[in-house]
């Protein structure tokens, strides 16, 4: 109760809550004015400019954005990449067939010629980034509506990136809002596209626990992977070829294998891809109420059909094995963000600090006319986006991403029937795209789930949307069928130039306007797009501009509120440092947890029925026999996870957790269920970063896979790290175990 009570006056307050040391998602750049002196205090070994430099070699240069959804860090002098198992996923799921099974008997190249392309998937840089928002800002005025506000702020960010995209536009640019707009930083970078598979473990150990550890600690799973980046011969970014060369990095990060103690210190580098933590009250009512369990609700139907064809079929498992985990991943978000946030009470604390602001903001006439429609700015737009939400969800979730053959397809299709009558060049080129992907799409493709899928999904939408907030076509096939879906979707299968890859490719061999008109799925689609184009997007859209202008006056208003505290943004997928230490916690009373587990815990949740719970035969032969080699810690303990305090969010997946020195200790995969909340309200007390500990990686590498070579690709340091309370005590002991 005495934590609560301290929770809720630090809010009353308005006192930032990142003054607690862990919390904060940094700008790399700003690390030198913000944290080093508090980094060093807490154990930092090395100086802002070894941590971010455009001008010298820097950690920063180690880490990568990992195909636009991940975090991955380069590891060796020759571009080897370690990223999570489930950031590789859709990759080893590629290269996965009945007769070459990756997922389920792991892979690793021995040399470079085994290593396996991986069209689409790319590794980007950031070179640099700065603060452009004097020179943004100075585009608008306080008189503009959003509307003009909007288009003079795109104006100014595409000079910017005109400017610093390179002669050739070989660098990709970006321009980012940062606390609700009040600033605007670019980020410049490299992209790479020619990224190859070189290792993973077996999914029982890569994904070891699934669905049932997913989001929990204790954990158990060497969630890992390797990819390989290459260039062209000059080293640049080029397109795969197989003359292409291994890029020399500007930075890789050695790898130490002494393990890690319970104070240790610990940083992360990575992409956090988005966080909420500026969210008002009104934001958390709107996900409680409506939001979160309606993604829920469809996503759990969405999972029982995939579930219902992957365990009849082991070749539908394998096509949809990916597809299944990613639906997964955030169904268990959801539940449990709504769990927590109610657990953790953040509302009360949301409250308060919105109760805090507005006692300074009338206690001031400047402020209250600075800052006074910020409440009610942001109370209307929510009004607008509750009452619709449902209708948008089930329009995401449902049709959006319904029906595989038709989220496909229907895009280009819908711009094809233009093109057949205005444009019959344009026309032909689409054909011939839409022609070059039909291998890729159908080698993980069932009609049967696609057909179920559609029915479930379309019938929800009929079913749990308010009839005003429904489109015709939806109503009609309702009326018509009697709630049928099932039958109906049969039926417009049958019609449908999507039924078949054979009927599909006759109608590319012949294409018409006419026939795209009377495919029965083509309209239903085409409708419920038109529909909510029409009728639910603009509505709101006006309310999310009156959202952005009254969270912008809000976060504006809480840091003049605040000025002598240390402000961070919200993730937005945007290199960010964390730092923090190694630690345990207490989830509940009586629950307390170890900062790390070990091999025990793994034979402990063996089950040979459960496919989430299978343990390889050779790794039990390593348990049998200990034969851990030097990956033991100095106890003989094999350790599988560990802990840490850092702050990081979905996107960091796969991101380096590092110590005082810069070296990597282990990679970052998940959560914990306690602070499910944490995107919106970072709990000091509870929140923790689960991480493979790397010594776990190598044992996996050379005594599973055996794959010395990898190995001997590494800069492998055994050194324990010295702690600034223990500085006297402990001399600082160092081996060189390789290169």
């Amino acid at each position: 109760m005495k934590k609560w009570i301290g929770l809720v006056l630090v809010a009353s307050m308005g006192i930032n809550m990142a003054a607690w040391a862990n919390e904060g998602m940094w700008l790399p750049f700003l690390i030198k004015r913000l944290n080093e002196r508090d980094m060093q205090k807490m154990g930092l070994q090395l100086t802002a400019e070894e941590l971010y430099s455009i001008n010298n070699s820097s950690l920063k240069d180690a880490i990568i954005n990992f195909g636009n959804f991940c975090t991955g860090e380069v590891i060796s002098p020759n571009g080897l990449v370690l990223t999570n198992h489930h950031c590789g996923y859709d990759a080893i799921q590629s290269h996965s067939t009945p007769e070459n099974d990756l997922l389920t008997d792991g892979f690793w190249a021995k040399n470079y010629g085994q290593e396996l392309a991986n069209p689409g998937l790319s590794a980007t840089f950031l070179l640099r980034m700065d603060d452009v928002t004097e020179r943004v800002l100075a585009a608008v005025t306080p008189e503009m509506t959003e509307t003009d506000r909007s288009t003079a702020i795109r104006e100014v960010m595409k000079e910017i990136i005109d400017e610093n995209d390179g002669e050739e536009g070989e660098y990709k640019v970006e321009v980012k809002p940062f606390f609700g707009g009040n600033e605007y930083y670019m980020f410049v970078y490299e992209v790479y596209t020619d990224v190859r598979l070189v290792g993973t473990p077996p999914e029982a150990i890569g994904k070891f626990g699934g669905d049932t550890d997913n989001w929990m600690w204790p954990r158990h799973t060497g969630d890992f992977s390797m990819f390989r980046i290459y260039g062209g011969p000059d080293g640049k970014p080029a397109d795969y070829a197989e003359e292409n060369m291994p890029i020399k990095p500007k930075h890789y990060l050695p790898v130490n294998i002494t393990g890690v103690k319970d104070g240790d210190f610990s940083m992360i580098f990575g992409y956090p891809g988005s966080t909420d933590r500026y969210l008002t009250s009104y934001g958390i009512d709107h996900a409680l109420s409506v939001k979160n369990q309606t993604i829920v609700d469809i996503r759990n139907e969405k999972l029982n059909v995939m579930r219902k064809h992957m365990d009849v079929d082991p070749a539908v498992r394998l096509q949809y094995a990916s597809k299944f985990a990613r639906v997964a991943n955030y169904w268990k978000y959801f539940i449990g963000q709504s769990e927590q946030l109610v657990n953790n009470k953040v509302k009360a604390q949301k409250t308060a600090q919105e109760d805090s602001f507005r006692e300074w903001m009338n206690a001031n006439p400047a402020h209250a006319e600075k800052y006074g429609k910020a409440f009610d700015l942001i109370a209307s737009g929510y009004e607008v986006l509750t009452r619709t939400e449902i209708a948008r969800t089930y329009f995401v979730e449902g049709a959006v991403q319904g029906s595989e053959a038709l989220v496909s397809t229907l895009p280009y299709m819908m711009q094809l029937r233009g093109l057949l009558e205005s444009n019959p060049e344009g026309a032909d080129e689409m054909i011939a795209e839409l022609r070059g992907g039909l291998d890729v799409f159908f080698k993980d493709y069932n009609r049967a789930l696609d057909l179920e899928m559609l029915a479930t999904t379309i019938g929800m939408y009929y079913h749990n949307v308010d009839a005003d907030q429904l489109p015709e076509s939806i109503k009609e096939v309702g009326a018509k069928y009697k709630g049928d879906f099932t039958k109906w979707a049969t039926k417009a299968f049958d019609k449908s130039i999507f039924d078949t890859r054979e009927e599909l490719e006759a109608f590319l061999d012949a294409p018409s306007a006419k026939v795209l008109d009377k495919d029965p799925l083509v309209a239903l689609m085409s409708d419920i797009y038109g529909y909510y184009l029409s009728s639910i997007s603009p509505e709101r859209r006006v309310a999310g501009m009156d959202l952005d202008a009254g969270n912008r006056l809000y976060i504006a208003g809480l840091r003049e509120q605040n000025p002598n505290a240390k402000w961070y943004p919200d993730a937005n997928f945007t290199m960010r440092m964390t730092y923090g230490k190694v630690g345990d916690y207490k989830a509940r009373d009586a629950v307390h947890y170890d900062y790390y587990t070990t091999i025990e815990g793994i034979m402990e949740k063996e089950d040979p029925n459960n496919p989430e719970f299978v343990v390889p035969e050779r790794l039990k032969t390593i348990y049998e026999t200990k034969d851990y080699g030097s990956y033991a810690n100095e106890d003989g303990e094999m350790v599988i996870c560990f802990i840490t305090d850092n702050d990081i969010t979905g996107g960091n997946s796969g991101s380096p957790v590092i110590n005082a020195r810069g070296e990597l200790i282990g990679t970052a995969f998940d959560g914990n269920w306690e602070a499910m909340s944490g995107d919106i309200a970072f709990d000091h007390r509870l929140q923790r970063t689960i991480v493979t500990d790397i010594r776990y990686v190598l044992l996996v590498i050379d005594k599973l896979g055996g794959a010395q070579n990898l190995i001997d690709e590494l800069t492998l340091v055994n050194t324990t790290v010295q702690s600034t309370e223990e500085e006297e005590e402990a001399p600082v002991i160092e081996e060189a175990v390789n290169n």
